[in-house]
């Protein structure tokens, strides 16, 4: 079976429940983007690979066609549709993405309160150091004073790297929703896929 076959083959399975209509209309224009493809040269691998996995994709566009009939009807069964559909969408967010973004975020902040917290204490052992020199400590003051500078500025460098690190995590967090939103956005004749 090649990469085309394959492709519709799963798309059609992750549309069951819709009208046999929409799932026809749906692959005959999945089709048309091979075909496409097909004609300007690119193999049935690169389509594929353009469109995205066929599961994820099938998922957009259940969420998709409750919207629309939501938007249509504004009945009971229509409501429910949209609720199934943007709970199979959101299942991957809710059992895979927020799990592993909580243990992120909270690991994150863990290095954040321990970098501010290293930074500010050496900045405190610094007047300590060049007046009275560090208790317990063996060197002389300039060293118990390069000491809780070198201090400070490690956690000052750990505090910068995790806010560093938080910047590309909300840069992420905002693509990713960016494709949610594509999908909420559909109705209001935005593309669905770049």
């Amino acid at each position: 079976m090649n990469e085309r076959d394959s492709f519709l083959r799963r798309l059609r399975s992750g549309l069951w429940g819709l009208p046999r209509s929409a799932i026809d209309d749906i692959i005959a224009d999945y089709e048309g983007h091979f075909d496409a493809g097909r004609a300007a040269g690119r193999s049935d691998a690169d389509v594929a690979a353009s469109l995205g996995d066929p599961a994820r994709l099938a998922r957009e566009l259940r969420a998709e066609a409750g919207l629309r009939r939501w938007e249509d009807e504004r009945s009971l069964t229509a409501a429910l549709g949209v609720i199934v559909g943007i709970i199979g969408l959101a299942a991957l967010d809710l059992f895979v993405v927020l799990p592993v973004l909580l243990s992120v975020v909270s690991t994150l902040f863990a290095f954040l309160l321990l970098g501010l917290a290293t930074a500010l204490g050496g900045g405190l052992m610094l007047p300590f150091a060049f007046i009275t020199n560090l208790p317990g400590f063996a060197g002389d003051r300039l060293q118990a004073g390069l000491l809780s500078l070198g201090v400070m500025s490690g956690g000052a460098a750990l505090t910068a790297l995790c806010i560093l690190f938080t910047i590309g995590l909300v840069n992420l967090l905002v693509r990713y929703g960016r494709a949610h939103y594509r999908l909420i956005a559909r109705g209001s004749n935005a593309p669905l896929r770049d």
